[in-house]
């Protein structure tokens, strides 16, 4: 029951912190301004961890390889505290490679859930309260991943069902990525 809790504040704890490292991947690539109050947040959040990895890898033009970097260390460790948790013990050393890789797929995993979960309060934020200072936030966080999605689906008038096409996707993606990352290492 403890070691059920324990992974259960584990998974909470990492989930939130890598997510937090992907939307300032995610604020870097889209250029979302550096003093917006949500910015900010993340960035504050965050520095403790991805600014002594700015020193060592730089930033590319549109990827912020530091955060991505702080992420995936994130995810790894995330693993490795969850085997420990429920089993008591560290990983076999011969279990290194698929633990990187399962780390990988933690963090493709988060990615999908950020995807859904921002998706979905702006779509239900747009019927509520499309004037929330939140909303052009997220309007700019979405808009790369639903504007291909919206030049696909046909002109249904007033109604976008691009939303619903990314939330879709999403989870579809979410599901394959868990089935590949049990089948892989068990997580």
């Amino acid at each position: 029951m403890f070691s059920e809790v324990l992974h259960f504040l584990i998974n909470i704890i990492f989930s939130l912190f890598g997510i937090a490292l992907i939307v300032r991947a995610w604020i870097y690539a889209i250029r979302l301004h550096p003093f917006n109050p949500y910015s900010q947040a993340v960035l504050r959040t965050t520095n403790w961890l991805v600014n002594p990895i700015r020193t060592v890898i730089g930033p590319g033009k549109r990827i912020d390889w530091p955060s991505l970097v702080a992420c995936w260390l994130t995810a790894l460790v995330f693993l490795l505290l969850s085997v420990l948790a429920l089993s008591g013990q560290l990983p076999p050393v011969q279990s290194v490679l698929p633990i990187l890789l399962t780390a990988l797929l933690t963090m493709l995993k988060w990615t999908f859930n950020l995807i859904l979960w921002i998706t979905l309060i702006q779509a239900i934020l747009s019927w509520v309260n499309p004037l929330a200072p939140v909303m052009p936030v997220l309007q700019t966080l979405t808009a790369p991943l639903l504007d291909p999605i919206r030049r696909i689906l046909p002109n249904l008038g007033g109604l976008d069902l691009s939303p619903l096409v990314l939330l879709v996707l999403a989870q579809v993606a979410m599901m394959v990525l868990q089935q590949f990352t049990f089948s892989l290492f068990g997580v």
